[in-house]
């Protein structure tokens, strides 16, 4: 399995030192060649990568995989790519995938920003996904922000049109400045309307992130946005 660093001036995330189950480096070690997508500068052919053609959904920053299992196990008809640079997470997905028998799942361990850049073809996704991305809440570290608009513009690129950009966040300034990005992106269509925030998507399953928020009686504002039928 290769390593998730790469050279780049600003990252949105900083690789923690999490402990690795021996469970966990085992997956990572033997169902990495099953399930994970080396990175290389070289697109994604997403029907010979699932061996079929159907609608796939990218998922950045998928933590430890509760939604990205949820979601692949209910609708066995689309297919998953997860993207992640945490080492403990993505083991523990790989033990989901294998204990579901789940095979519409796919791992790339490595920078998203990247990975949309060279990996993922233009118009080939049917949706993203990006759930409770790290706010960096202190003023000296917005930079670090995920949502911003030279990445805008690469989700938008990468959905084909009618696909849907869906994302959650329970720190509400940077809510709000998502909000504001995307409805600035071109190609980007506010799926409720004006600077409104979307309703909560039912299909999604809560993360511990969001568990967590919950405990402390952070409210959710989620986003939904259309890529336009009419590229420009």
């Amino acid at each position: 399995m290769p390593a998730s660093d790469h050279p780049r001036a600003i990252r949105s995330y900083v690789t923690r030192a999490g402990r690795v189950t021996v469970a966990q480096q085992r997956a990572l070690e033997a169902l990495w060649p099953k399930y994970g997508i080396d990175f290389t500068a070289q697109l994604l052919e997403l029907p010979a990568l699932f061996g079929r053609v159907a609608p796939c959904t990218l998922e950045i920053g998928f933590g430890n995989g509760e939604n990205l299992l949820a979601l692949a196990a209910a609708h066995p008809q689309r297919d998953f790519i997860g993207v992640e640079v945490h080492r403990p997470g993505v083991g523990r997905l790989l033990l989901g995938l294998e204990a579901g028998a789940l095979r519409n799942v796919r791992v790339i361990c490595h920078d998203a920003v990247e990975v949309l850049e060279q990996q993922i073809a233009p118009a080939s996704l049917a949706e993203i996904l990006i759930l409770f991305p790290d706010p960096w809440p202190k003023k000296r570290h917005h930079k670090r922000r995920l949502i911003q608009p030279p990445f805008a513009e690469l989700l938008a690129r990468a959905l084909m049109p009618g696909g849907v950009l869906r994302l959650a966040t329970d720190w509400e300034p940077y809510a709000l400045e998502m909000l504001e990005v995307l409805c600035a992106a071109p190609g980007l269509e506010n799926l409720a309307g004006g600077r409104a925030f979307a309703t909560r998507s039912l299909e999604r399953a809560p993360t511990r992130f969001e568990r967590r928020g919950e405990r402390l009686g952070l409210a959710v504002w989620e986003l939904g946005f259309r890529r336009s039928l009419n590229r420009r």
